[in-house]
C-alpha cells in the first residue's frame, strides 16, 4: 500500500495518539492493526477516504482523541470539507458506542446486541472498512484465543447479513473468512 503524503500526516497524528497501546495478543504496536486494515481496504477500494476512515477507526473508541480534535487535524492536514466529513462520519460509524463505561447497566451481550442493531445504519462505505476489520481482527482471535473466539464470531454473525452495502468484493472475502474461523473452531 502507497500512502499519499496527507494520508501518512495523518497516520503519523493517529500513531502518536495511540503511542503506548500494544495489540492484546501479540504485543505489537497497536498501529500495525490500522495499517492492516487500511491495506485490505486499499486492495478492495478506489475511494481514497476508506484508507483515511480505516487508519482512524479505532481513534475515539481507544484512545482520548475526540471527534472535534480529529476534524481539527484534518482541516490543519488540508482535508476539504466533504472528504473531512466522510472520514468523520466513518470513524463515527466504526466507533463502539454500547460501552461498558457508558452502559455499565447491560452485560457484553446486550451491549454488542444494540451496537448489532446500531450498526445496520452505517453508511457502505464504513461497512467497507468493518469488512477489514473483521479480517483482521477474526484471524488473530482464532489463532491466539480459540477460547473467546466463538464468542466474537457469533457476535460479528448478528450482524454481517444487515451491513452488505460496501465493497461487494470485500464483504464476500469477510464472509468466507468468518465462515473459515467457524470450521476451524468446530474442528478443533
Amino acid at each position: 500500500m502507497v500512502l499519499e503524503e496527507k494520508q501518512w500526516e495523518l497516520f503519523d497524528f493517529v500513531k502518536e495518539r495511540h503511542e503506548n497501546q500494544k495489540r492484546k495478543y501479540t504485543g505489537e504496536p497497536y498501529y500495525t492493526h490500522l495499517l492492516r486494515v487500511a491495506e485490505i481496504v486499499s486492495q478492495h477500494s478506489n475511494d481514497e477516504m476508506e484508507i483515511e476512515i480505516a487508519l482512524c477507526h479505532d481513534l475515539l473508541e481507544n484512545t482520548q482523541c475526540t471527534k472535534q480534535e480529529l476534524a481539527l487535524k484534518l482541516i490543519d492536514i488540508g482535508y476539504s470539507l466533504f472528504p473531512r466529513s466522510k472520514v468523520l462520519k466513518g470513524v463515527y460509524d466504526l466507533t463502539d458506542h454500547y460501552t461498558s463505561g457508558a452502559y455499565s447497566m447491560y452485560d457484553r451481550k446486550k451491549r454488542k446486541e444494540l451496537e448489532a442493531e446500531r450498526m445496520c445504519d452505517m453508511q457502505p462505505f464504513s461497512q467497507t472498512v468493518k469488512y477489514a476489520e473483521i479480517i483482521d481482527n477474526a484471524k488473530s482471535i482464532i489463532e491466539h484465543d480459540p477460547e473467546f473466539a466463538p464468542v466474537y464470531l457469533q457476535e460479528v454473525l448478528a450482524y454481517i447479513d444487515d451491513i452488505d452495502e460496501g465493497d461487494p468484493q470485500l464483504y464476500s472475502k469477510c464472509r468466507k473468512v468468518v465462515k473459515s474461523a467457524m470450521e476451524e473452531l468446530l474442528l478443533a
